[in-house]
């Protein structure tokens, strides 16, 4: 399945629960369309369409995001900055709660939005994420935004489509990134004396593990403790063993989760944590800086990482590598963070400059450099950015796309958390076959 089947299937799940709003809400209008029946000899006419104001609409412009620590962190305040520059009469207030990759962000949020509480503007992942809140009629289209910045003249078709529901576009994308990616640190490999090549599948790597430990090194592998950075790590398990048509098949709809390879899966994941940490990194930056610091040969983390390598002065290709998880090459696990406008928000003018910013070319290449990951428009130079993030981008034009589960491109929030859930609690008890039992009947709930 290439790259453009995949998303185009993924974009028509999300078709489908459109319609069942539509069915709910009225009819939508397709991008573009703002005109109504006229008449019998009359003439359609466009409402004027009102310019933005110079400068910015003005007022606080709230922004809800899980980027408050390391490299993320340091991508949100150059977008800040950059907003500053170009709309001064708006007041950026940062809204960000740490931790989780999203997770309680997004347990704040629901709170928030619950109570009719909405930021003017809130991170979503492009794909099944969304769902949640388009079924909640928690957010609005912005057809608009998106064919003012260019609409599919610059944003990849099929990623638009994966925000599109029944014609209309809810989100502005910021950005993509690779979820499977092992970082590696070449003067730990040398114990071992390892080649910094990637080994050819999970089985090869987990052997390289073993001649590290025998070489002395405690911890081959770092993960972090939390739910999400196993489930990070377990769906490159998963895209490994099943390989990217069947991983892909495991979001159609009524598929079981019953399988040998899902089990074959859970066991080369239980393995793979028996050459990791048991404490110590309770989120993704205190992992990898294992791998920076020489604690640790390797860490499974999306390119994100790279620029908390970068924050350490570490030199790509020099200080640490990195390569597709073993047994993923030639697949990108994708993900992408977009913004969304939320309904009933106190300023939608100033949420519109916010996501106009956004979706720009000047503030992808800004933020994007900045936090490790590569726009989502494709008119943005490769020329400025460093090595990874160039490599980033030919893959991602290249290679075959699958989708990540714990960064919602996948799976919605309820599905997400009920596969956290069971991971969780195997990291407590290592009981592969309640692991199983656990995805798949999340999967027979979820996936109907």
């Amino acid at each position: 399945m290439d790259r453009r089947q995949f998303l185009m299937g993924l974009a028509a799940a999300s078709v489908i629960g459109g319609a069942a709003l539509a069915g709910c809400s009225g009819e939508t209008k397709p991008a573009g369309d703002a005109t109504k029946e006229a008449p019998k000899g009359e003439e359609t006419k466009e409402a004027p369409k009102e310019e933005p104001k110079e400068g910015g609409a003005g007022g606080d412009v709230g922004v809800f995001t899980w980027w408050a620590e390391g490299s993320e962190k340091d991508g949100l305040a150059a977008l800040e900055k950059l907003f500053s520059e170009k709309y001064p009469n708006d007041k950026f207030v940062n809204l960000a709660v740490a931790g989780g990759a999203g997770s309680n962000a997004k347990a704040k949020l629901a709170a928030d939005l619950q109570n009719n509480n909405p930021p003017e503007s809130f991170q979503g992942h492009a794909g099944a994420e969304l769902m949640d809140y388009i079924d909640a009629e928690q957010i609005e289209p912005v057809n608009e935004i998106i064919d003012g910045l260019g609409g599919d003249s610059v944003f990849p078709k099929n990623l638009l489509e994966l925000l599109t529901v029944g014609g209309d576009i809810y989100s502005v994308p910021s950005n993509v990134h690779r979820s499977n990616v092992v970082w590696a640190n070449p003067e730990v490999l040398k114990k071992a004396e390892l080649s910094t090549d990637a080994p050819k599948d999970l089985d090869a790597w987990m052997a390289d593990m073993d001649k590290l430990k025998a070489a002395g090194v405690q911890t081959p592998l770092s993960v972090g403790t939390a739910a999400w950075t196993l489930v990070h790590l377990f769906e490159s398990v998963l895209l490994s063993v099943l390989g990217t048509d069947d991983y892909n098949k495991l979001f159609t709809k009524g598929t079981s989760w019953d399988t040998d390879k899902v089990k074959t899966a859970v066991a080369k994941f239980a393995k793979l944590l028996t050459y990791a940490n048991t404490g110590g990194a309770d989120d993704w930056t205190p992992a990898v800086d294992m791998v920076i610091d020489g604690k640790a040969a390797y860490n499974v983390m999306g390119d994100w990482a790279v620029a908390q390598f970068n924050t350490k002065k570490k030199t790509y290709g020099t200080d640490y590598v990195a390569w597709p998880t073993p047994g993923t090459a030639g697949t990108f696990l994708f993900l992408a963070d977009s913004f969304t406008l939320a309904k009933g928000c106190k300023n939608p003018d100033g949420a519109k400059d916010w996501l106009n910013l956004v979706g720009s070319a000047e503030g992808q290449k800004q933020f994007n450099i900045v936090k490790g990951s590569i726009p989502a428009r494709t008119d943005v130079p490769d020329s400025d950015f460093p090595d990874y993030q160039k490599s980033a981008m030919k893959s991602f034009k290249e290679d075959k796309i699958a989708s990540s589960i714990i960064h919602g491109a996948a799976a919605n929030n309820a599905w997400n958390s009920e596969i956290g859930t069971a991971v969780s609690k195997f990291w407590t008890d290592k009981n592969e076959a309640d692991l199983v039992a656990g995805l798949v009947a999340a999967a027979d709930k979820n996936n109907k």
